[in-house]
């Protein structure tokens, strides 16, 4: 009997793992998740955006709009940095970063001081911001390959019923 054929390639395969680890977060607008791996194509690390570690979700803001302070931005951390926070020390250098979202000058400056050498992205729908712009500099400057993913699929189905296993 010949292997399947039709199994997930690497790429597919690991922006599955970011996408998934974004269900994790409960930010109302926008989840993120993010998969770090190295060249052996070995998970490092995973996470999603979400607040810190001891600020509950329950007290800090999830709105997008008004007074800073009063809205999500200065509390979130993106999911690359939870990532590589996530790592446990791990050594980053030369791995690839899988994320669904490019990521913003913030994360760029982490991923490039954690020696990251590859972000692979599927969406780049705030291309023309300034943060983003940013954000390409200083890969560009620092040697990151920046990869658009294209997948062949558009969806992969994750079934949970022990009945199908």
């Amino acid at each position: 009997m010949p292997k399947r054929s039709d199994y997930l390639s690497w790429d597919e395969y690991f922006m599955g793992v970011a996408i998934l680890s974004s269900y994790r977060s409960k930010d109302p607008n926008t989840q993120v998740g993010a998969c770090i791996v190295n060249d052996r194509n070995k998970i490092m690390s995973v996470g999603y955006n979400g607040f810190p570690t001891g600020c509950s979700d329950d007290q800090f803001p999830w709105e997008r709009d008004g007074e800073a302070y009063d809205t999500k931005y200065p509390y979130v951390c993106h999911a690359e940095l939870n990532a590589i926070l996530n790592n446990a020390g791990a050594n980053l250098e030369g791995c690839r970063i899988y994320v669904a979202l490019f990521p913003c000058n913030e994360c760029a400056k982490a991923i490039i001081q954690c020696g990251i050498r590859e972000v692979v992205y599927l969406s780049d729908k705030y291309a023309d911001t300034p943060m983003t712009r940013a954000s390409k500099r200083m890969f560009n400057a620092a040697g990151v390959k920046l990869t658009k993913l294209e997948p062949k699929r558009k969806s992969i189905v994750i079934d949970l019923d022990e009945t199908k296993v």
